[in-house]
């Protein structure tokens, strides 16, 4: 057997092999999640998170402050990984909103963002019986030059003095910048992004904080598109794959049998 393995790596370039069959293998897992999951075969459950407790907390204090709610997902394009669940986010957020009655403010940069973010908004306040209560004008493209982003939702911070701020999406630079502006506001914050060099800054100026992934869970959990449930299903069966590969590996290599990891370099 090990001789028809040799003949089918030596048919692929050194090192690709594995490669190819762990890509081929994590795209069955995961398809097959989704498929389970669409027919109910499956039922997974996702964690729910405090910072996801806290955005029904963030909305009821501005309800009793009355002061509005800002929420911004970013300085990504509407394709960036980040943009997607900070938007199912804001749907969500906004629908909470327009039923206690919050003045809802979305800010962005990226004009890709705006067409989206206008009918999501509406029709969340549409959803509940409010849709003469959209307001337009707080849908705001500040700027699409990353600091002059920053420096204008410093200003809309400052003269809004929001009850909450919740940025969730994608961030780079400038994220200090705005959590900093948040914080002297008075506003409770809820902050999160894949980018890891920025979560040190979110966590010591927000209240809380979705750490990398987290970001992308929390944005399945709101929606619940069964689609998206599975995806998540099928990247944990893949963790867990490439979890027992190195226990079985580390084993097996530590007993001085060497064939698996010279199939695994393959």
């Amino acid at each position: 057997m090990l001789s028809n393995l040799s003949f089918i790596g030596s048919s692929f370039r050194s090192g690709y092999l594995m490669p190819s069959v762990l890509l081929i293998t994590s795209v069955v897992l995961v398809g097959i999640s989704i498929y389970l999951t669409i027919n109910r075969v499956i039922k997974p459950t996702i964690r729910r998170l405090p910072a996801i407790d806290a955005i029904d907390e963030a909305v009821g204090r501005c309800a009793e402050l009355g002061k509005p709610l800002h929420y911004c997902p970013g300085i990504g394009a509407i394709s960036h990984q980040d943009s997607i669940p900070g938007l199912a986010i804001g749907a969500y957020v906004a629908r909470k909103c327009a039923e206690l009655g919050v003045r809802f403010i979305f800010t962005f940069m990226n004009a890709t963002i705006q067409p989206i973010a206008m009918d999501m908004i509406q029709e969340a306040y549409t959803l509940v019986g409010k849709a003469d209560e959209f307001r337009a004008d707080d849908v705001i493209w500040l700027s699409p030059r990353q600091f002059a982003f920053a420096t204008g939702l410093v200003g809309l911070l400052s003269r809004e003095r929001p009850g909450a701020s919740l940025l969730l999406g994608n961030y780079a630079a400038e994220s200090l910048i705005c959590t900093e502006a948040g914080f002297r506001a008075g506003a409770i914050q809820i902050a999160g992004c894949t980018n890891s060099y920025q979560i040190p800054y979110f966590a010591t100026t927000c209240d809380y904080v979705l750490i990398s992934e987290e970001l992308q869970t929390a944005g399945v959990y709101i929606s619940k598109i069964p689609e998206q449930v599975g995806t998540i299903q099928g990247q944990d069966y893949i963790r867990l794959l490439i979890l027992l590969l190195m226990i079985v590996g580390s084993i097996v290599y530590s007993l001085g049998i060497k064939s698996l990891d010279a199939f695994l370099k393959m």
